[in-house]
């Protein structure tokens, strides 16, 4: 599937958020209380853990306050992954029986839906990742949902990671078995240092690390990133959501991994 190559422009107003109306993954709630203006709290039903992930969007602060498609999207495929392990897009996983605690990192992690509910589902440390402004929002909803986390073992962290910034990068480290991010190809300043980031991430080493993304396609330009992604790493679509309220693409899910005995030099100008 060549999503990423197609030559038509899709409405990214059209398509950008998840419609209130119309999600059946979200519902509104009024369980927290806070003095941030224009805050809409929702919940997140995981069939396999039985409990409900807390997420507040600030719409008025801009698209990292928001929810985004792909974030639904990877929510369900990790859901359906704990329900059963041995099948679906995410089986390099594994399952309950793991020698150790899964470490994942979420970079770009917005509103942190996707990685909050990941350490709930799977009972895992993760690191929860965007620019500065952006992390009290985040630490507000991984504090919502500290007792789901830790009914199910989870934890989550909260830490600044500007994509290509050195000392960033450094201080969150490379000690992960997983990446993930959602909608995080979006601006085309930011594809480099993204490429840049997934470089630094994806080490070659006794186990494989991965980036799985969640995408849903909005304008031409992102063909840019995918040919350039392609140097370094092996990109594979592992999952299609079928177009939904009049779309006309679905999200798609990609597998990143780091080519061997590639680096970044001459890839990233």
């Amino acid at each position: 599937m060549a999503v990423e190559d197609d030559d038509v422009d899709i409405n990214p107003f059209t398509m950008l958020l998840i419609p209130d109306d119309q999600d059946d993954h979200t519902e509104p709630s009024s369980t927290l209380q806070s003095d941030a203006p224009n805050q809409q709290l929702q919940h997140h039903y995981i069939h396999s853990i039985q409990s409900t992930v807390l997420i507040r969007q600030i719409k008025s602060q801009g698209i990292s306050f928001q929810l985004w498609p792909a974030a639904t999207t990877l929510v369900s495929l990790l859901d359906r992954h704990r329900a059963d392990p041995s099948s679906g897009p995410l089986t390099s996983l594994g399952g309950q029986g793991r020698r150790r605690r899964l470490r994942i990192l979420e970079l770009g992690s917005g509103t942190g839906l996707v990685g909050i509910s990941a350490a709930a589902i799977l009972g895992a440390d993760v690191t929860v990742t965007d620019l500065t402004h952006v992390l009290p929002n985040l630490r507000f909803n991984a504090d919502a949902n500290a007792d789901v986390l830790a009914r199910h073992g989870g934890a989550v962290e909260v830490a600044a990671l500007g994509w290509g910034e050195a000392d960033q990068m450094e201080r969150v480290g490379r000690e992960f078995d997983l990446i993930l991010g959602s909608d995080v190809v979006y601006h085309e300043h930011l594809f480099d240092p993204l490429i840049k980031t997934l470089g630094f991430l994806l080490v070659e080493g006794e186990e494989e690390v991965v980036f799985v993304m969640g995408h849903l396609r909005r304008w031409k330009k992102e063909s840019v990133f995918f040919k350039k992604a392609k140097k370094l790493f092996d990109v594979e679509v592992i999952h299609s959501d079928d177009p939904t309220n009049g779309a006309r693409v679905g999200v798609v899910v990609y597998r990143f991994a780091r080519k061997k005995g590639k680096s970044l030099n001459g890839v990233v100008r």
